[in-house]
């Protein structure tokens, strides 16, 4: 008894056989139909459909050789001419612009590994403006940016593995592409391990130390414009008049004996100024730190502040108890150049002042009816205040659409926190916002 074969029966293409391909499987051609024995031992086509990943990573190693080829040849040329003419004038500030164009370079291959590596990286921070600082300052800022020094030496030691990379990628796209995904992957966790470790931001410290140096030069510049306004109000205020007060005081000495009347009048004279003395050293003391602030606090005192406002202002403040005294200045002193700033531009009828704990912050809120259109912007008094408050961790956020009304909203920490700690919460606030 004889049967026909179902491989002959595939080959013939007889309709009462089935159709199957050289290993059995049905429907082995592309139309469902048989196919022919030598084209099934036919090798199939490569399948170059890596994952998009994968052309990503591909990419990225390929383009290593030329990119750093360019940034070596432009780091090593700006660096041995900046070198070599340390020793003259000219020496230093190429050093300096070349590491600025070395953190520009340091942007860029950050982008590129954003774009290619999926890689979530920060930007540094930028180098901190201290203004005054003059010509030498600023290039001494420059030349100690460790951002720009270490995407020098980024670009220095890449060209040896840019090298091996894009030799190693091309050899394997011909000869060994079934492995080439593997390849690419450990090559690239190598060049993700050297921006990680030259191109990141150095966590919180290195944004900690622009915020200082940022901190410190408002902190000195506020401290100069106090101590300016102090000696100006001492100059033109109290010193005059108790200069004034000397030379009555010497001319009624004079007319004791002649004429009593003129000397005693010129004494009711001088004892008016003495008040008058008396009164600008109050306050004075009060701009230095109010007395009510020390000894009763900080409610009380804003109270007494707002009833020297010239609109009517409601103070409303829930404190269960005292802040860090530093903090306690500020909040006052805020709060008062908002109340002078209401008194002289805002055109209000009414202001409300609120004050109230949460949780380690104090919050402070200025309100009022007036025209609106207050900005920190163009180095307004408000900009000074944003900068005092972030000075010491604090945020500052005006709200003023114009024909108002205008609302002022002031954070502060409720015991004011110094080194990293504190760094570290304003940069993740900052995020938030």
């Amino acid at each position: 008894m004889t049967s026909s074969s179902p491989v002959d029966g595939a080959h013939d293409g007889s309709p009462g056989g089935p159709s199957r391909g050289l290993h059995g499987g049905p429907h082995s051609g592309p139309d469902g139909g048989g196919r022919d024995r030598g084209d099934e031992r036919l090798p199939r086509p490569p399948a170059f459909a890596f994952p998009a990943q994968t052309w990503k990573e591909i990419v990225h190693l390929l383009a290593n050789l030329p990119v750093g080829i360019a940034c070596f040849v432009f780091t090593l040329v700006w660096l041995a001419v900046g070198l070599g003419l340390s020793v003259t004038v000219i020496g230093l500030p190429l050093l300096g612009v070349g590491l600025g164009c070395s953190r520009f370079l340091g942007r860029l291959e950050r982008a590129r590994a954003r774009a290619l590596l999926s890689m979530r990286i920060e930007e540094p921070s930028p180098l901190p403006h201290q203004p005054g600082s003059g010509l030498l300052g600023r290039l001494w800022t420059r030349l100690r940016d460790p951002v720009g020094w270490r995407s020098t030496l980024y670009a220095l030691i890449r060209l040896p593995w840019s090298v091996v990379t894009f030799a190693t990628v091309l050899t394997s796209l011909f000869v060994a592409w079934p492995v080439l995904p593997w390849i690419a992957r450990g090559l690239t966790h190598v060049d993700r391990a050297m921006v990680r470790g030259l191109l990141f931001p150095s966590d919180e410290l290195e944004r900690r130390i622009a915020e200082l140096e940022s901190d410190r030069g408002t902190v000195v510049d506020t401290a100069a414009a106090d101590l300016r306004r102090i000696e100006r109000d001492l100059h033109d205020g109290a010193q005059a008049r108790l200069v004034a007060l000397a030379m009555g005081l010497g001319l009624a000495k004079e007319k004791l004996e002649e004429d009593p009347e003129a000397a005693a009048k010129m004494v009711d004279e001088a004892h008016g100024e003495v008040k008058l003395a008396l009164q600008e050293l109050r306050d004075l003391a009060r701009g230095i730190h109010p007395a009510i602030l020390t000894d009763r606090g900080l409610g009380p005192a804003l109270s007494a502040l707002a009833a020297r406002c010239t609109v009517p202002v409601t103070v409303t403040a829930e404190l269960p108890e005292r802040p860090a005294p530093a903090i306690e200045g500020i909040a006052y002193f805020t709060v008062s150049e908002l109340l002078q700033n209401i008194s002289k531009h805002s055109r209000a009828h009414t202001a409300k002042v609120d004050v109230w704990r949460a949780k380690h912050r104090l919050l402070i809120q200025v309100r009022d009816d007036g025209r609106g259109g207050a900005t920190t912007d163009g180095g307004t008094g408000l900009a000074g205040l944003a900068e005092r408050l972030g000075s010491v961790d604090g945020l500052f956020v005006v709200d003023s659409p114009a024909g108002g009304p205008t609302t002022v909203t002031a954070e502060l920490p409720w015991h004011h926190r110094t080194g990293a700690a504190a760094g570290a919460a304003a940069a993740r606030r900052r995020r938030k916002v």
